[in-house]
C-alpha cells in the first residue's frame, strides 16, 4: 500500500514500509509510531490509527485545553475476570506460561491533544511529545524502553511487576513474570544479535515510575552488522511484556480474547534518529485520540497463581495515575 501523507505525518501499512520510507528522506530526527497490530494479530480496533506513522516535525506547543467525559470500560469485571480464566486454563495445558490481557477505557473528548502531553509531563515519559496526524494524535506516558539503539549496541528494559507507589514488589508471583519476560526479552535480542553478546545487568530492580512502583530489567546486546532496521523492529515487536510466552501462542491467545483491538498501546512510540541510533518506548499507558473520543488501554500479565480480581485490581494501578494527571 502507498504512503499516505496527511500534513507533515506519513501513514504506512507496515514496519518494512518505514524502512524504505525513512531511506528516501532527509531527517535528524523522525518521530515514529508502531501499532501493535502492525505485527501481531487483533480484534477490530476501537479508533482509527495508521499502523505505522512518521513525521520528520518537531512536537508542537498546545493551543489550547481539553475536557474528558465519563470513561467507561469495553470489559465487565466478570468479562476480564473469565478472560483470566481462560488464560489459567491454557496454561493448565501447557499452551502458554504466561499471558498479557488488557482492557480497554474511553471517554468522549474535546480540545487539543498536546495539551494532554502537558498534563501528562510529571509523570516522565520516556517519549513526552504528541504524535498526530488527520483526524487522530496519541500521546504517551509510558516509562518502558521497549528499544534502544546507539552504534552496535542494543538494549531493551522490560517492565514486569506492579504496587502502587511507595508499596514493594516482592511477591514470588510478580519475581517468576519478570524473570519469564527476561528470559524472552533475550530471545529476542537474540535473533539479531552477535552470538554470545546478550547479557541482562539489571534484573528486578524496583523504581517509581508513572506514579507505581515497578519491577525493571536491563538486556542488552551486540547488533550484527548484516541486520536491517526492519529486522531489528520486528525482532522486539510486539513486546514480550504485554505479550507473553511463548510469544507466538500469547498473541495469538490475546487476539482471541480480547473484545477490541489495542490501538495506540503495546506498539512503539519515539524516535529514529538520522545516523541510525533508536529510541522508541513501549506504549504501555498511552492514550489515542480519535473521533471525538479518547482512548486508554491497561493491564498485565496473567501466570498460573493468578488471582482475577488481584489482576483487574493491577491494572486500575496503572490506569489511577494516569486518569489523576488528566482529571
Amino acid at each position: 500500500m502507498a504512503a499516505t501523507r496527511s500534513a507533515d505525518t506519513v501513514e504506512l501499512s507496515s514496519v518494512g514500509e518505514l524502512e524504505t520510507a525513512l531511506a528516501a528522506e532527509e531527517f535528524d530526527v523522525a518521530r515514529v509510531f508502531v501499532s501493535y497490530g502492525a505485527t501481531a494479530p487483533t480484534a477490530a480496533e476501537p479508533c482509527d490509527l495508521p499502523a505505522v506513522a512518521y513525521t520528520l516535525e518537531p512536537p508542537r506547543r498546545a493551543r489550547a485545553g481539553f475536557a474528558i467525559g465519563e470513561w467507561r470500560t469495553t470489559w465487565s469485571a466478570d468479562e476480564y475476570a473469565a478472560a483470566i480464566g481462560v488464560v489459567r486454563a491454557a496454561i493448565y495445558e501447557g499452551d502458554v506460561y504466561q499471558v498479557n490481557l488488557v482492557q480497554h477505557l474511553c471517554a468522549s473528548f474535546d480540545g487539543d491533544p498536546a495539551a494532554l502531553a502537558a498534563a501528562l509531563a510529571p509523570l516522565r515519559p520516556l517519549e513526552p511529545a504528541v504524535l498526530e496526524g488527520d483526524g487522530w494524535a496519541i500521546v504517551s506516558a509510558s516509562p518502558e524502553l521497549l528499544l534502544q539503539k546507539r552504534g552496535r549496541t542494543i538494549r531493551t528494559c522490560p517492565i514486569k511487576g506492579t504496587r502502587p507507589a511507595g508499596v514493594r514488589v516482592d511477591a514470588p508471583k510478580d519475581i517468576a513474570e519478570h524473570v519469564m519476560i527476561v528470559d524472552l526479552e533475550r530471545n529476542d535480542l537474540s535473533r539479531v544479535a552477535v552470538a554470545g553478546s546478550v547479557r541482562w545487568p539489571e534484573l528486578l530492580a524496583e523504581r517509581e515510575l508513572a506514579g507505581v512502583t515497578h519491577l525493571v530489567a536491563t538486556v542488552e546486546a551486540e547488533l550484527r552488522d548484516d541486520v536491517t532496521l526492519t529486522e531489528l523492529l520486528e525482532a522486539v515487536l510486539p513486546g514480550g511484556s504485554v505479550t507473553g510466552c511463548p510469544k507466538r501462542a500469547a498473541v495469538d491467545l490475546i487476539a482471541g480474547l480480547e473484545p477490541v483491538g489495542r490501538g495506540a498501546s503495546m506498539g512503539a512510540l519515539g524516535r529514529i534518529y538520522g545516523n541510525g541510533d533508536v529510541d522508541l518506548a513501549l506504549t504501555i499507558r498511552t492514550f489515542a485520540v480519535a473521533g471525538g473520543e479518547i482512548h486508554l488501554w491497561v493491564g498485565g500479565g496473567i501466570v498460573w497463581d493468578s488471582v482475577a480480581a488481584d489482576e483487574i485490581e493491577e491494572s486500575w494501578t496503572k490506569a489511577r495515575p494516569l486518569l489523576a494527571a488528566l482529571a
